[in-house]
């Protein structure tokens, strides 16, 4: 704390305009993680059988009691995550439907990132914490609040 300053670590809002440019990055963005969460989806379901049938392939038995519920212990599990994913999957489509009912000029909150600012004596912390920066196609276009 050198003359009487202290330097913290704050959040800024980053805020952006809607334009043509920014919904089309936006949907493809979410087409692209739904698109992961569909091979994601596969791939749990093939994986989830490959091990069903290996422990099958491995019991001299497979209608052994033991079996059978080490096989609905996988069943459980790849159905949990299936339905987190699912879940994921869901919210993504609400997503997309949010940003193409989104007016042009809009403007919408687009994430946080951090920087570091100093405060002294006397400051308004809420001022100083309450920064944000508004960009158009990636070009800031202000900057909110006390830098």
């Amino acid at each position: 704390m050198a003359n009487g300053t202290l330097t913290i670590k704050r959040s800024i809002t980053v805020r952006a305009v809607v334009t043509p440019r920014w919904k089309e990055d936006a949907e493809r963005e979410i087409s692209t993680a739904l698109a992961g969460s569909d091979a994601q989806l596969a791939q749990l379901e093939q994986e989830g059988q490959q091990l069903i049938d290996e422990i099958r392939r491995q019991s001299a038995n497979p209608l052994d009691p033991r079996v059978q519920d080490q096989v609905a212990s996988v069943q459980q599990q790849v159905a949990a995550k299936r339905a987190e994913l699912e879940e994921q999957k869901r919210q993504m489509l609400e997503q997309q439907r949010q940003v193409r009912d989104l007016e042009m000029e809009q403007v919408v909150e687009q994430g946080q990132i951090e920087s570091l600012c100093e405060v002294r004596v006397g400051d308004s912390l809420v001022d100083k914490l309450q920064a944000a920066v508004l960009v158009r196609d990636g070009v800031i276009e202000a900057i909110e609040g006390d830098v």
